[in-house]
Formats: C-alpha cells, structure tokens, sequence
C-alpha cells in the first residue's frame, strides 16, 4: 500500500485505504510495517514527528505535534493539534474522532 503525498514539502501521507497494524506500507520508496490500524482518508507520518514539529499538508502547516509519532504512525486529534481551530470547538460539535483532517 502507497499513501498519497500530497506536496513534497509534507511530512504527512494521506490513506486512499484503510490499513491494519503489521500491513506493509511503502513511504518514500521504503517499505515498513504499519504500526497500527489507520482509517482511509487519516494522515500517517512521513518520517518521525516529535512534539512541537509542524504538520505540514499540501506543502502547508496545518497544526502542531502533541506527542511524538514514528514513520507511518497515526497523525489525528490525539497526537496533534491545530493551529487555527482551538480543539474545544471541535469537541464540542463531536468531530474529534473519525474525521479526517
């Protein structure tokens, strides 16, 4: 499975397929273990993020890292944050999961 990169500056990779822990998924021409299951359309890391990196996505930021994710992990509402929306808002209007972003 290739996810999709969107811009080449990106550190993100969006899913055309869901993907399930142990699957190969080929970043960057390498091929790796995704680490655990990621619905289609979520963003998994091109290369290791640590907290406080920039999530960039179509070559734009897009938020910032809470916590830490390895190559072809997860990036979502549990480990990153935006920039632009405070995360209440969307908790409250009960889009913090599922939703990719």
């Amino acid at each position: 499975m290739k996810p999709i990169l969107l811009h080449p500056d990106d550190n993100v990779l969006v899913l055309a397929q869901a993907i399930h822990a142990g699957q190969t998924i080929e970043i960057d021409g390498a091929a790796l273990a995704a680490p655990h299951d990621v619905a289609v359309g979520h963003k998994i890391a091109r290369h290791a993020l640590s907290v406080g990196d920039k999530v960039l996505k179509y070559g734009a930021p897009i938020g910032s890292m809470t916590a830490p994710a390895a190559p072809g992990g997860h990036v979502h509402m549990h480990n990153m944050k935006s920039d632009y929306i405070a995360s209440h808002t969307r908790q409250a209007t009960g889009q913090t999961t599922g939703e990719p972003s």
